[in-house]
């Protein structure tokens, strides 16, 4: 069977760039559009033809009008595009380099800036979080996931960070290793103490988050509500009881010197405000129920 060569990579380039012309030309002056070889062979003898013609009368000043000018215009844009465009290399994933400190077990700063790294495709619990460990005690997995993250990172401090993405807050969404050439991401995972975040990950941690839920370590020991969700508001039963939250309220109506202010799960605030009783905050079960009361929504 006779097989047909591919074209060489040059000759395919020149091919669109003459297509990409022809097209371009129909489009300006409101033809149809025609991409039939003869139509393109046409136009490219035309423009070679004007641009020779031009290159031997250096001296003539008048314009060329009709459809020259226009190939020849076209035809500048069209080079300039498609050169710009296959000799520009894709961007490079930026390098960040440096000694940090741990902000929480899924977070990093780098230390003399102002850069903070969440990392890559994981999820940790956040720094109040409580699970239940075999035996249903309560415990404080966020500390104990920040502190496994500073064991990683050792004493030395010092990651290199590759940059993956940004996150809504503008941090740096990177997969960060140690001098070792340990990976931290997959480690948190692989110790159970960070869940892989599906939302935000192309599975690359999989084998680890099972891996970990198989032999039951970190947070995989008892049990624990995902992070994302307990930001959200879900608590376990031993955590609603010991904040005094009725099951099925999750509104938290703060009171500060901004006056009396409620949180809905998914807000910026909502996991770092505790409710205190004694100076008479209290849960709510709906946003109605909160402003009827007295309180007003936060603003984020």
């Amino acid at each position: 069977m006779m097989q047909r060569s591919a074209p060489a990579p040059e000759q395919s380039a020149s091919i669109k760039q003459d297509r990409f012309l022809a097209e371009l030309a129909d489009i300006v002056e409101s033809r149809p559009v025609d991409l039939s070889h003869p139509r393109i062979q046409s136009d490219r003898e035309a423009m070679e033809h004007a641009v020779l013609e031009i290159l031997n009368r250096p001296g003539r000043k008048e314009r060329r009008k009709g459809r020259l000018g226009l190939i020849i215009t076209l035809s500048l844009v069209g080079l300039v595009i498609v050169s710009v465009g296959s000799a520009m290399p894709a961007p490079a994933a930026e390098r960040i380099e440096g000694r940090t400190t741990v902000t929480d077990g899924d977070t990093i700063a780098v230390e003399g800036t102002k850069a903070r790294i969440r990392l890559y495709g994981i999820d940790a619990p956040e720094s109040g979080q409580t699970c239940d460990d075999a035996a249903g005690k309560r415990y404080l997995c966020g500390t104990q996931a920040a502190d496994h993250l500073a064991e990683l990172i050792g004493r030395s401090g010092r990651v290199t960070c590759f940059e993956e993405d940004r996150d809504r807050y503008g941090r740096i969404v990177a997969e960060c290793s140690t001098p070792g050439n340990v990976v931290i991401n997959a480690e948190m995972v692989r110790a159970g103490w960070a869940v892989e975040y599906d939302q935000y990950s192309d599975g690359r941690y999989d084998q680890e988050e099972a891996a970990a839920r198989s032999a039951k370590r970190g947070m995989w020991q008892g049990t624990f509500v995902e992070p994302s969700k307990w930001r959200r508001g879900d608590r376990l039963q031993t955590e609603r009881v010991a904040d005094g939250q009725p099951a099925g309220c999750a509104i938290k109506g703060n009171i500060s010197g901004s006056g009396r202010i409620y949180h809905v799960p998914g807000q910026q605030a909502y996991s770092k405000t505790k409710i205190d009783k004694k100076a008479g905050e209290r849960w709510f079960c709906s946003p109605k129920e909160a402003e009827a009361a007295g309180w007003r929504a936060a603003k984020r």
